[in-house]
């Protein structure tokens, strides 16, 4: 609940044994070289017995693990916010909203690819604010317009309206999906005060921002390289995200079509250079578009890790510790639906964000 004093000590003690349950990295070389039953009795093993177990009268293969792997993030953050209280439920709730974005988002591409509902459903995670039922309504829609009128009481409606002319003139998800971004980022950082661009500030709010800062920093990066790449005619200024310390719109521009100059100017900013110099290497060394993204997620990782060492009493250890979990379903996800479809081990590892 949000009343009462904050309790970080409280929750980063539970958050330090949650996190030291995660699969290490040998777990999932060994769910490499598994089949997706494999893969269900090993999680059946671990901490995701109780959801395999609930589920497997229903479901089975490939459908058993994504739907015990949502079931179980989701009920992870819900003890986050169960736990906590005052300003720390009030911030952790803010960033769950992070989930109602990527149901949204995952509802829209699957109407426009014409996707079986049950089929979307079983990418959905139930961590966010929105209720279940306003989920299932826009769900049962046929049309990316209906969609959105479902929404017309959420604050999703007002930036998904203006981006959907936008989507009917080129067709592309781009401009809606950046706007569930901006609405998402832009509204987190609402009534938190903000330090300069360089020099990190001290204080648990502090911490809090910087590390919000950051994954705008990386949100702006990574968009700016989807759109150079995606052949688009679309201004990647246009889908900048306010907020970040990194880039401004005329820098983002500038260095859109310069990969190594892009990777540079986040080394030698103040922030970052200190702070990463593994995950530097990674995003030199990337070669493609999915490797650098997964570089920069496990960039973000590396920094909240930093953060949460350097100020254990903040925010920080609970952000890292929600980043570190979504990275273990994506992990687990990545390699049975790799080992379902046929692909190599080498061809699975590259989908993988191990740090």
């Amino acid at each position: 609940m949000s009343v009462g004093a904050s309790n970080p000590e409280y929750v980063n003690a539970r958050v330090r044994s949650r996190r030291a349950s995660l699969f290490a990295d040998e777990d999932y070389r060994k769910l490499i070289r598994m089949g997706p039953s494999g893969i269900a009795r090993f999680m059946e093993e671990s901490e995701y017995e109780r959801e395999i177990n609930e589920l497997g009268a229903r479901f089975s293969g490939v459908d058993l693990i994504e739907y015990a792997l949502n079931r179980n993030l989701a009920k992870h953050f819900h003890d986050l916010l169960d736990w906590s209280n005052g300003q720390l439920y009030d911030l952790i709730s803010r960033y769950l909203r992070k989930f109602d974005v990527w149901n949204l988002k995952t509802i829209i591409r699957g109407i426009y690819t014409e996707t079986d509902p049950e089929e979307i459903r079983t990418d959905l995670i139930m961590a966010g604010e929105l209720e279940e039922a306003t989920i299932d309504r826009v769900l049962e829609v046929d049309t990316i317009e209906d969609a959105i009128e479902v929404l017309n009481r959420t604050i999703y409606y007002e930036p998904l309206s203006d981006a959907y002319e936008e989507f009917e003139e080129t067709g592309a998800l781009v401009p809606l999906e950046n706007a569930l971004d901006r609405e998402f980022y832009e509204h987190l950082l609402d009534d938190l005060s903000r330090g300069p661009a360089a020099e990190p500030q001290e204080g648990p709010e502090a911490k809090y921002v910087e590390f919000l800062q950051a994954e705008i920093d990386f949100r702006n990066a990574r968009n700016a390289l989807r759109l150079a790449r995606s052949g688009a005619d679309l201004d990647p200024a246009s889908y900048y995200i306010e907020g970040g310390v990194l880039f401004d719109e005329s820098e983002l521009n500038r260095l859109v079509n310069d990969y190594d100059a892009l990777v540079d100017h986040i080394g030698e900013n103040k922030r970052y250079g200190k702070r990463l110099s593994g995950a530097m290497d990674r995003l030199r060394n990337a070669d493609s578009l999915i490797q650098f993204e997964h570089a920069l997620d496990a960039a973000l990782l590396e920094y909240a890790d930093t953060l949460s060492s350097i100020y254990p009493a903040s925010v920080s250890a609970v952000l890292s510790y929600i980043l570190a979990k979504e990275r273990e379903v994506e992990n687990i996800r990545a390699i049975a639906r790799g080992r379902e479809v046929g692909l190599e081990e080498s061809e699975i590892e590259e989908e993988l964000v191990i740090l």
